[in-house]
């Protein structure tokens, strides 16, 4: 049995390793609430808030429109990704045909193939199809990313539900289909979640994809429009400290309220391989 003193060290080691993670994100938070003539690269403390930092940032920076297309590239994104990962992972976890393994370890590939990978030879494919500038340049591309990643999750929750289950509604007359969609996706909910949360982030953060692909600024998404704003404002740091918050923050709220299940998830997507 662990014993008091093993579980007090235990919470000293998490306590000074979240101090440490979450420090820079003070420095931040407290550089975009100080006056711009009270910033620096270093930690600053304001002297009073200045909330009017938020509202300028998001002035200049046009931060309005980015958002804007950062939301539908992810969604469109995550919608796809969740669609065709219930489909695969069924199919990988609970059909038999010829090349199933093959094809399975084939679609894991593009766990390991990073974006600086492909993403010259996809730009001149997209723009010979003329979808450069265009929000399909980012959609399709990312759902092809995130897809081996939603295949693989749904693939091991599919195979971690009792076989039983699966049999019974067989028996009681349910066919593939309603199988898959009355029990299955009921029951993967939480996997759903982690899953959702994990493509949504990956989509909202890219950004090397949106720099090649998208010359339109109206088509900018929030991080790529971040950085021509912090080319603009080298030296004001709670712009750029406020403009940063600005851009991260819809992925910290949909965290918030997804964090348990998203812990759920977390312990049931990879249970079984």
């Amino acid at each position: 049995m662990i014993n008091r003193r093993e579980i007090v060290v235990t919470y000293v080691i998490l306590t000074a390793f979240a101090v440490l993670a979450l420090l820079p994100l003070a420095g931040v938070l407290t550089s975009a609430l100080s006056a711009q003539g009270e910033t620096s690269a270093s930690f600053t403390w304001p002297e009073r808030p200045h909330w009017g930092n938020f509202s300028q940032a998001w002035r200049q920076g046009d931060f309005a429109s980015y958002l804007g297309s950062s939301a539908l590239v992810a969604v469109s994104v995550v919608v796809l990704t969740g669609v065709l990962a219930i489909l695969a992972g069924y199919s990988f976890a609970y059909f038999s045909y010829p090349g199933r393994s093959l094809l399975f370890y084939v679609t894991l590939i593009g766990l390991m193939v990073p974006t600086e990978a492909f993403v010259i030879p996809l730009y001149f494919e997209l723009r010979d199809l003329q979808l450069t500038d265009t929000y399909w340049a980012l959609i399709l591309p990312q759902t092809a990313q995130s897809l081996a990643f939603g295949t693989f999750w749904m693939r091991n929750f599919f195979r971690s539900v009792p076989r039983s289950v699966v049999e019974a509604a067989r028996l009681d007359g349910a066919s593939s289909w309603q199988v898959l969609w009355r029990i299955l996706v009921p029951a993967s909910r939480p996997a759903l979640l982690t899953m959702t949360m994990l493509v949504f982030m990956w989509t909202w953060n890219e950004f090397l994809l949106p720099l090649v692909m998208i010359t339109d600024e109206s088509k900018r998404t929030a991080p790529l429009g971040l950085a021509f704003f912090q080319g603009e404002h080298t030296t004001q740091f709670s712009l750029m400290a406020a403009a940063s918050i600005i851009v991260a923050l819809p992925v910290v709220v949909l965290y918030a309220f997804l964090q348990r299940h998203f812990m759920a998830g977390m312990l049931s997507g990879g249970v079984k391989g």
